[in-house]
């Protein structure tokens, strides 16, 4: 009779139940090293030669994920030392570039991050499009593409408000007139008699929370850029990952990508 198997201690269970496989440096095991460890399952067990190649892939994709996770980072940090209201929000913000220890580099570091971020994913939106990556299988995930674009817009659109100074408030105010003439939903564009809006009901007050930027905008604006938004950014961020995987991996040159889905196609 074999003595009873010794039961492993708590630390080493709580690894067990993050890390569910030994490292065993075997190809099936590592697939399941990645595809079973919530830390991991990001990175695929293999990738395609031309996924490391700079000229074909610029990098874009994830310098943009870089700076989402810089601005969510410094974001929560600016978050302890901001009120959004009216009487608060232009002291406070001057306290933090001022007053409070490493407060201008840490605004700095969200405000740059930003801006970064709207320009990479730009960027990776045109490689996309010039090596033709949005066409079958990856058109879901292109389309995925343009909703991370446009939650980009609307996350620095938000945030813009935010510092409350003259230039914030008037940019604003400009932006959210526009919105006034978006078809069907403004009061102001074509299709408003068929829906009823008024200037009361439109988008515009939808946003502004009244007739003009006030408390109301600053609230809300500064709900759908600290909370809403993200997470919904986030979500799309998770099934776009998903999708590149599902998808073949990084995509590439047409040739690239055919010799890559030939048996025994290069791989690293």
């Amino acid at each position: 009779m074999s003595p009873p198997a010794e039961r492993p201690g708590f630390w080493q269970q709580v690894y067990r139940s993050v890390f569910r496989h030994r490292f065993d440096d075997t190809p099936r095991n590592r697939v399941l090293q990645i595809t079973s460890n919530v830390f991991l399952h990001l990175h695929p067990a293999t990738i395609r030669r031309h996924g490391l190649r700079l000229r074909f892939t610029w990098g874009m994709g994830g310098l943009s994920f870089l700076m989402f996770l810089v601005t969510v980072v410094t974001g929560v940090i600016l978050m302890f030392y901001y009120r959004p209201t009216a009487a608060a929000a232009y002291i406070d913000m001057k306290n933090l570039q001022h007053e409070i220890p490493f407060g201008m580099i840490q605004r700095n570091m969200h405000r740059w991050g930003a801006h970064a971020m709207v320009i990479l994913v730009w960027l990776h939106m045109l490689r996309v499009f010039l090596s033709g990556s949005y066409k079958p299988p990856r058109e879901f995930n292109w389309t995925v593409g343009v909703l991370l674009l446009t939650l980009t817009m609307l996350l620095s659109f938000t945030g813009y408000l935010l510092p409350w100074d003259q230039l914030a408030r008037w940019a604003i105010t400009v932006g959210t007139n526009m919105a006034a003439a978006t078809p069907f939903i403004g009061h102001q564009g074509p299709g408003a008699g068929l829906t009823g809006v008024t200037e009361r009901t439109d988008i515009r007050a939808l946003l502004l929370g009244g007739p003009q930027v006030g408390d109301a905008a600053l609230l809300r604006f500064y709900v759908l850029h600290c909370v809403f938004l993200p997470i919904i950014a986030s979500v799309f961020m998770i099934v776009h990952f998903w999708r590149v995987r599902k998808d073949g991996g990084i995509s590439g040159p047409p040739h690239a990508e055919d010799a890559a889905s030939s048996p025994g196609g290069p791989r690293a």
